[in-house]
Formats: structure tokens, sequence, C-alpha cells
């Protein structure tokens, strides 16, 4: 690789940054960004499930835990098993967790500041022992809800919760 090939890398990228910055570009949890007001202030209310527990769990990971919290954070959750896989002789061999998640976003005084539905699946295989099979569906259901959580913030970090 040439010296010159990484300078011109260099050059195209300290353009695209030169661009990012002019056009007002800041980070979401930067400070004074109006989506760090969610930082450590957002309880969460999820299904009595385990996957309820699962998605509630990773939400308060990545938003902090509040106390007290100034909005709430409500989540539905919908799931379903779909075979993705059969054998020749029509033994299932994978399956699809197909899930979605519809969340509300209030603040304190129960105004709704924004809501939605987010949804994604994993898989997972079926193997020949069913206690490995049924750890494989149960690791799914948990990988499913992180899909479902980090949209559900990312979908929050386009909020505009300006007063």
């Amino acid at each position: 690789m040439s010296s010159r090939g990484i300078t011109t890398r260099r050059a195209v990228l300290a353009l695209m940054l030169t661009g990012v910055a002019a056009c007002g570009f800041t980070p979401a949890f930067a400070p004074g960004a109006p989506t760090l007001a969610l930082r450590n202030d957002v309880a969460v209310v999820a299904p009595q499930t385990i996957p309820g527990f699962a998605i509630r769990s990773h939400l308060i990971d990545r938003l902090g835990r509040a106390d007290p919290a100034a909005y709430t954070l409500t989540v539905a959750l919908d799931q379903a098993l779909d075979v993705a896989a059969l054998s020749r002789e029509g033994d299932e061999l994978r399956y699809n967790v197909v899930g979605a998640a519809g969340w509300t976003l209030t603040d304190a005084a129960g105004t709704i500041l924004g809501n939605g539905q987010v949804d994604g699946f994993t898989s997972y295989s079926a193997t020949g022992s069913t206690v490995a099979t049924q750890a494989a569906a149960t690791d799914a259901v948990g990988r499913l809800m992180v899909v479902l959580g980090d949209s559900i913030v990312a979908d929050l970090l386009l909020l505009d919760l300006t007063p």
C-alpha cells in the first residue's frame, strides 16, 4: 500500500468530518443534548414474564436505573415461533423466534411523549437433545429481547424532549 493512498484516505476522512461538524451534528449523549434527559431518569414497565424481565433488564442497562423517575417507558411484548428449516424426512431443524415490542414513553403527568413499535427475530437450531434445544430456545428469546431493547433505545434517541 502506498503512502499516497493513505494520505488520500485521510484527506477524504477529514473532509467528511468537517461536513458532519458543519451540519450541526452532535452526539445523542453529549453534554446539553436533549436525549441526556433520559439517562438515569426512565422507569421501565414490562410484562411480568421471563422475556419481560429480559427486556426490562436490558433497557435499564442501556438507560440507567431511575430513582425517582421523571419518565415511564411501558413495553408490551409479542412473540411467535416459526419453523425455518425442515429435513428431507420432515423433521424441524431450525426455528425463528419472531417478536415485536410496542412502547410508550410518558412523563410524570402521564402525557405521552412518544410511542412506537419495533420488531426483530433470532434463530436457533433444533439438535438431537431436548435439553440442548430448550437451552438454545431460551438463549434465542434472550437475544431477541436485546434486539428489541436496542431498537427501542434507538427510537427514544430520536425523540425531541426539549420543553
